[in-house]
């Protein structure tokens, strides 16, 4: 199989939310009925971080292979995901993208739909999940969203991961949140974000706000003591109807994550916040 590159695949937003995604799926399937699971962004689903561009930005080795050395027990989970698809290969060269992350967690009577737009990444997803159970979708990320919902089993959860390369991405999320909260009012999901411009990420959060949503958590990871203008400074994920068991184990698990990640001479910091509390 040829995997394909990306420049940011493994960094410390990968880790944060790969690490929640685990965490989330681990806990709706405390309960036996049957999960349906939902990549609207899903890319490629598997990277090498051996690749000229992985290689060029230095990222994983900020993110994956810090927590991949590191030794907390509550990490166990995502270092085992990375290590899963590993086998074979030099320790930590592959990086599972989501849907590898998801597909591993199924159990028999779980659904995954798994969706990527662009024809050549559609590809390489196809290959990554052939074997699997997976179905793969060619379509608009936004369209797919609402289409699949409500979901035919009775619970399941929706992962939104776009690259933000739209200058209406965020009105299309917020768009299609509001309508899929009238779809599927109990559901989960789940909404990756950069964090880069603090005004205009305040702006959102306010728009988000608005539409009223009665449980709806932002964990966001800021890697700096301090705002650095013009470059990344860390991510989030909007978690709309976290599981109750889930929001009271996520404080340790966030700080691991943190004491893992932080930059040298940083401490960084994860906030967990509810944004109609």
């Amino acid at each position: 199989m040829n995997y394909r590159h990306s420049y940011h695949a493994g960094n410390s937003a990968d880790v944060v939310k790969h690490s929640l995604l685990i965490a989330l799926v681990r806990t709706l399937q405390l309960k036996q009925g049957a999960l349906t699971l939902i990549d609207t962004h899903a890319g490629c689903g598997l990277y090498d971080l051996g690749g000229e561009q992985a290689q060029r930005t230095g990222e994983a080795t900020h993110g994956v292979l810090r927590a991949l050395a590191d030794v907390h027990p509550l990490l166990d989970d995502y270092r085992a995901a990375v290590q899963a698809v590993n086998a074979g290969a030099d320790a930590g060269r592959l990086y599972p993208g989501s849907p590898q992350i998801l597909v591993e967690l199924l159990r028999p009577q779980d659904v995954l739909i798994l969706n990527e737009k662009h024809p050549e990444d559609a590809r390489a997803l196809r290959g990554a999940m052939r074997g699997t159970v997976a179905a793969v979708h060619e379509r608009d990320a936004y369209e797919l969203w609402l289409a699949m919902l409500p979901t035919r089993t009775s619970r399941g959860m929706v992962v939104v991961d776009p690259p933000y390369e739209q200058t209406d991405e965020r009105d299309r999320i917020t768009a299609t949140l509001a309508a899929a909260h009238r779809k599927w009012a109990h559901g989960v999901t789940v909404i990756w974000y950069p964090l880069k411009d603090r005004a205009t990420h305040e702006q959102w959060k306010y728009k988000l706000r608005r539409l009223g949503i009665p449980k709806f958590l932002a964990v966001e990871h800021w890697l700096y003591d301090a705002d650095q203008p013009g470059i990344y400074n860390g991510a989030g994920l909007f978690i709309v109807n976290p599981p109750y068991a889930f929001t009271q184990a996520l404080p340790p698990l966030l700080e691991a994550l943190r004491a893992a990640l932080a930059p040298e001479g940083h401490r960084g910091e994860i906030i967990a916040d509810w944004l109609n509390s």
